[in-house]
């Protein structure tokens, strides 16, 4: 039996931090690539996009593994009717509350930006609560919190199947594939197979749109991660496995990251044949695997213990994911035709963006009874009132 004992894993945790505090800056950065995204910078162009280009194939991949080795833990010491009901006060409130309140301003300034509507914020929330489709987007939505919802799905998902997930990663617990720990290669290789196979057959079909309803090829790859985090989480032989691969996925992470950069920093400029494109395709998804093994396995090693300032932080990334998407559209917006230098703009929706998710975490969200769960966090009892038809104890 090579189980791991029950217990928080404070590498995960710590990843877990990591990886949403990067969606913070990586949605900033969104404000100056030529991707499509809500609204621009006038500063807008190509010179940050090989570095958002090298995190994107595992910054929210490596968010669904954690996430499913989440549930595993949690699932292990509640029943299900008691899980269900757990996630959906913590997923589907704050998904909610998110596209009734969080979110309308992203689009109400997505929509100034485009010049569909003018001024009135009452107006266009009227319209945006309508199910008429008023708008070039559809309303409500739920922009950067369809991983919340996915989330969700997923989570729903596999409790239907509990009694067969849990029998598999009881299974493999029981009798683990010792054969990887003394070949790293393969824990390298095999869980990407599936990763290439999705990119293969299922991408050119089903480009991702964040919808929830056609978005099958995202839907396979997330949904894989999660169910591999569920399998693995406790699992002593993977994670030796893990350990033992970290030097060649590093290696190979590290290497394809510079490839990937440089493909991206030269785009245009080099003959690319369709055969060649389909191998970098190949190539990224590959790279994200690699990056997410290389990346459990130095929190494995170096980030696997317990602080105040992680349980701190732990509680704060969400309302901090929730939040911080609107705080930087809200604080980006009035410098589009500005004409205020770049680092100047940038400095300001970062710092902006950091202290109003603190700020309202730290002075609001968390002290605030009744908007703790809106935000996913768990509820605490609201603070006791006095009766005034009851005398005081004395003292002493």
């Amino acid at each position: 039996m090579t189980t791991l004992p029950a217990g928080r894993r404070h590498d995960l945790d710590w990843l877990r931090v990591c990886a949403f505090a990067l969606l913070i800056f990586y949605h900033v950065g969104m404000f100056y690539v030529t991707w499509d995204w809500h609204i621009k910078s006038d500063h807008a162009a190509r010179t940050i996009e090989p570095a958002m280009a090298i995190l994107n194939p595992w910054r929210l991949a490596l968010l669904f593994f954690i996430s499913g080795a989440a549930f595993r833990f949690a699932s292990d010491k509640r029943g299900r009717a008691a899980m269900a009901g757990n996630r959906l006060r913590r997923l589907l409130v704050p998904v909610l509350f998110g596209m009734l309140v969080v979110v309308p301003p992203q689009t109400y300034l997505e929509m100034r930006y485009d010049g569909v509507i003018g001024p009135g914020v009452w107006p266009f929330y009227l319209d945006y609560l309508r199910l008429e489709q008023v708008y070039p987007v559809i309303t409500p939505t739920w922009n950067h919190l369809w991983y919340v919802v996915y989330l969700l799905a997923y989570t729903l998902l596999a409790l239907a199947l509990l009694p067969w997930l849990q029998a598999l990663a009881r299974a493999l617990d029981a009798d683990p594939p010792e054969w990887l720990v003394p070949r790293p290669w393969l824990l390298v290789v095999l869980p990407a197979l599936p990763f290439i196979f999705f990119q293969l057959v299922l991408a050119p079909r089903f480009p991702v749109t964040h919808a929830l309803v056609d978005d099958w090829a995202n839907h396979a790859n997330m949904l894989t991660l999660f169910l591999f985090g569920y399998v693995a989480a406790r699992n002593a032989t993977f994670w030796r496995a893990v350990q033992r691969s970290l030097p060649t996925a590093a290696t190979l992470a590290i290497l394809l990251a510079a490839g990937l950069f440089c493909e991206r920093l030269w785009r245009g400029s080099l003959p690319i044949t369709p055969e060649l494109a389909e191998l970098i395709r190949l190539a990224r998804v590959f790279y994200a695997w690699v990056a997410i093994l290389a990346l459990l396995g130095i929190a494995q090693r170096y980030l696997n213990r317990a602080s105040p300032a992680l349980t701190y932080v732990s509680e704060a990334v969400f309302p901090y994911y929730i939040l911080h998407q609107t705080i930087i559209v809200l604080v980006a917006f009035p410098f589009v035709g500005s004409g205020a230098p770049v680092w100047v703009e940038a400095t300001a929706i970062v710092l902006c963006t950091i202290v109003g998710c603190l700020v309202l975490h730290e002075f609001v969200i968390r002290r605030v009874f009744f908007l703790r769960p809106l935000f996913g966090l768990k509820p605490v009892a609201p603070p006791a009132v006095a009766n005034p038809g009851r005398p005081a104890p004395e003292n002493g």
